[in-house]
């Protein structure tokens, strides 16, 4: 299981950056379409092989989707929002992703359904994925609704010295914004994709029980996000940021000491409930903060420099967990955040977002 979600971490980190400029170059909706036709043709191999080597491939080809899919989706939007309404409109896209995750998981006794129709528990389970790659392919009908603006994106507003000031600005913030966040991967990367596994080494809880159960998480954490514009607005972007991640580490810390799985479950749930209010509101501002014609590359890299450290320490976090030392990735993965907080609040608290920077206009004197 490591080796495979690894598998697919590493895929996406090499093919994010140069589809990230693909999208910026030759569009971002076909970047996403191209992610979304993969995802179901992935998701059909994995319900029906169990041989490792096509495993491992379907993983290099679904880590190719996900980078098609990250690298344009947040540029995508960022073009469509104003950026008075940026962040309320990550906040819902947030809000969207969350909800589609939780009915996923709720999905998951769908095997029981297809096991009292007498299939088998591994066909039962292919039969699930299957369904789900379909919707996948469908979804492309949605997309295909969406009009991409047309117009280029005028670089030639800055010439020479101006140019190269700008975009080195540009990339210089995106490389503070993806350190932080690739600190902030690797803790994730420890315990968060190994969830499920860990509450039944911990409690003896199957994925049937506790797939649905993170399912209703994930809903309650859609919710959350949509709280986030109004703590952007009250104490700005970054300062939200750094609180909500900051108290969602306490939880973190506090779920493996938890002494029955429905303390464990509801610790675990403010946790998330508190690093994902946070992660639309980040992706508003790097958004917010990277020149426009860069955005696809920016997306890409911060996919790339994401994942790829979130896959090794997966494999880590498995690792720890098969010796029996299930504590140990919670309390890794809360020093790194601690770190990665800290780092952030130090390059960003300064920051002011353009959408929250006050003009006022001098008044004309009476005549």
């Amino acid at each position: 299981m490591g080796i495979v979600i690894s598998t697919m971490g590493i895929s996406a980190f090499i093919a994010s950056i140069p589809l990230g400029m693909a999208a910026d170059k030759y569009g971002r909706k076909k970047m996403l379409i191209i992610g979304n036709v993969i995802a179901g043709l992935t998701m059909t191999a994995f319900a029906f092989t169990i041989n490792p080597i096509l495993l491992i491939a379907t993983a290099v080809f679904e880590g190719v989707s996900e980078a098609a899919f990250s690298a344009s989706s947040g540029a995508l939007l960022a073009e469509k929002a104003e950026s008075t309404n940026r962040n309320s409109v990550f906040s819902l896209y947030g809000f969207a992703q969350s909800i589609a995750f939780g009915i996923g998981s709720l999905a998951i006794p769908g095997v029981l359904i297809f096991e009292l129709l007498g299939f088998s528990s591994r066909i039962s389970h292919g039969l699930l994925f299957f369904t789900f790659g379909l919707l996948s392919l469908l979804s492309i009908v949605i997309l295909l609704r969406v009009h991409e603006n047309e117009k280029q994106i005028k670089v030639q507003d800055f010439e020479g010295e101006a140019l190269k000031r700008s975009r080195r600005e540009s990339r210089m913030i995106l490389a503070k914004y993806v350190l932080t966040g690739a600190i902030i991967a690797i803790g994730a990367g420890m315990i968060v994709p190994l969830m499920t596994a860990w509450l039944r080494l911990q409690y003896g809880i199957p994925d049937t029980v506790s797939g649905p159960i993170l399912g209703i998480v994930s809903i309650f954490i859609g919710v959350a996000t949509l709280t986030g514009p109004l703590l952007a607005k009250r104490f700005g972007l970054a300062k939200s940021i750094v609180l909500t991640q900051a108290l969602s580490t306490v939880f973190m810390f506090a779920t493996p000491l938890s002494p029955t799985y429905v303390i464990a479950s509801s610790v675990y749930t403010i946790r998330a409930f508190l690093m994902n209010m946070a992660s639309p509101l980040s992706q508003s501002m790097i958004m917010g903060l990277v020149r426009e014609d860069e955005r696809g590359m920016a997306s890409g890299v911060n996919t790339a420099l994401w994942r790829l450290p979130n896959a090794l320490s997966t494999y880590v976090g498995a690792f720890l967990m098969s010796l029996g030392l299930l504590a140990a990735p919670f309390f890794i993965a809360t020093a790194l955040y601690a770190f990665s907080i800290g780092l952030f609040w130090y390059y960003f608290r300064k920051t002011k977002m353009p959408e929250e920077q006050q003009i006022v206009s001098p008044v004309e004197p009476l005549q």
